[in-house]
């Protein structure tokens, strides 16, 4: 039986909704999102990607996580952003020299 459409846009309505407020929520932690977005993979390397909240072409999504290649290990892993605030001058400059493809 399939979902009425009325229902089908509730559920999509409520999933923007909650893909903007928990952007939201991040930013004002601190995390920041976009071109250059400094992320860490499981492994602990840090490079940048380009992040775009509620989309992604080259990362499986998991939430808060992506599985996407890192370009430091040469391996595929989970990464999730990181605070630049947390990191050190010399982090941010390796992680800055480290870019992973350009593709969104």
């Amino acid at each position: 039986m399939a979902m009425p459409r009325r229902n089908r846009r509730k559920i999509l309505a409520l999933l923007v909704v909650l893909d903007v407020l928990g952007t939201l929520i991040a930013r004002i932690r601190g995390y920041r999102f976009g071109r250059k977005t400094l992320v860490r993979c499981h492994s602990g390397h840090l490079f940048t990607t380009i992040w775009i909240p509620g989309g992604s072409l080259k990362a499986l999504r998991l939430g808060w996580w992506r599985v996407q290649y890192c370009p430091v290990g040469k391996h595929w892993s989970i990464v999730a952003p990181v605070k630049e605030a947390d990191l050190s001058l010399r982090e941010k400059r390796l992680a800055q020299r480290h870019r992973d493809i350009r593709i969104p």
